[in-house]
């Protein structure tokens, strides 16, 4: 099975201080052993080097340099499926975005799930279940509850 992955997951394995690092850890360790992979979107890789450079949000950012390494580790794994907004991709985001009256705030989930969606990803790990559950098109795996 394939799992498409939130850029809040990625940050919670990465960041040791995150609150939620030891349950994401768990999960990733419990998805991989299971021999499942991880849909990964390049558009995720940009917002985790946002997030993780950050200190307005992270008491300990990291350099750029060790952003992109982290990216480029992720992007380069073995268990990672990589999907690309192509086809359909941007007539869904511009269909979903009006259909939901979603506002600027939700641009980047919405192209993400557009892109799961159309690779053919049905399964998402995220805490951010209400910003996924409205497209109607995936089973969301929450972290945080450990």
């Amino acid at each position: 099975m394939t799992y498409g992955i939130d850029t809040d997951f990625l940050v919670a394995v990465e960041v040791v201080e995150h609150p939620f690092h030891a349950n994401a850890n768990a999960v990733l360790d419990e998805l991989l052993q299971a021999g499942n992979d991880l849909a990964l979107a390049p558009q995720i890789l940009a917002e985790f080097i946002h997030v993780v450079t950050d200190s307005r949000r992270l008491p300990k950012p990291l350099s750029m340099e060790k952003a992109i390494d982290r990216a480029e580790g992720w992007w380069n794994a073995r268990e990672v499926v990589r999907v690309y907004p192509a086809g359909a991709v941007a007539e869904d985001f511009l269909k979903w975005m009006r259909q939901h009256q979603l506002g600027r705030k939700r641009l980047l989930d919405t192209l993400l799930a557009s892109t799961l969606q159309n690779a053919g990803v049905r399964k998402l790990i995220t805490n951010n279940e209400a910003d996924f559950r409205v497209f109607g098109c995936f089973e969301i795996v929450i972290y945080s509850a450990g």
